[in-house]
C-alpha cells in the first residue's frame, strides 16, 4: 500500500506540472501555486473568447477514461460539454475558441491522457500479475488452419 500511495503522489505531481506548463507559469511562485495555474488558463480562455467566435468541436474518443478526462478539463475551465441525441457515448461536443483548443485544451488533454493511461496500464498490469496470474504476456500467434 505504501508504494501505491507514493505512485499516486507522483502521478498528482506530474498532472500538476502539466497544468502549470499550459498555464504559462513563469515564476517559481507561480509554479508552486496550483490555483494560480487554473486562474491563468481561465483568463487565457476569456481572452480567446473576446477575440474570436467559438467553434463547435466534435471530439471522438476511444475509451471512457479519455472521455471522462476531457469532460473534466472542459468543466474545470468553464466549458460546457454536451452530445447530441444518438451520438456515441464517447463523443464530446463543445463550443470553444479555436485558439484555446489548439494552444491549451487539446495539447494539455493529450499529455494528461498519456500520463493517466500509463499509470492505469502499469497499475492494472501489476494487479493482474500479483493477484490473477504472473504471466501476463501476449497470447501466442498461430497460423490459421486451412
Amino acid at each position: 500500500m505504501v508504494n501505491n500511495a507514493k505512485d499516486e503522489a507522483r502521478l498528482k505531481q506530474k498532472l500538476e506540472s502539466i497544468e502549470r506548463l499550459f498555464a504559462g507559469a513563469t515564476t517559481e511562485g507561480e509554479r508552486i501555486a496550483a490555483g494560480v495555474a487554473l486562474k491563468k488558463i481561465q483568463k487565457r480562455l476569456q481572452k480567446f473568447q473576446k477575440s474570436e467566435q467559438p467553434v463547435e468541436y466534435k471530439f471522438t474518443l476511444n475509451d471512457m477514461w479519455s472521455r471522462k478526462l476531457l469532460v473534466a478539463l472542459m468543466r474545470r475551465y468553464g466549458i460546457e460539454p454536451y452530445r447530441y441525441a444518438r451520438q456515441r457515448y464517447t463523443t464530446v461536443m463543445a463550443r470553444i475558441p479555436k485558439q484555446f483548443v489548439e494552444e491549451i485544451l487539446w495539447p494539455e488533454f493529450k499529455e494528461l491522457n498519456d500520463v493517466l493511461r500509463a499509470y492505469l496500464e502499469e497499475t492494472t498490469g501489476r494487479i493482474i500479475t500479483e493477484n490473477i496470474y504472473a504471466d501476463s504476456s501476449e497470447a501466442s500467434v498461430i497460423k490459421e488452419i486451412g
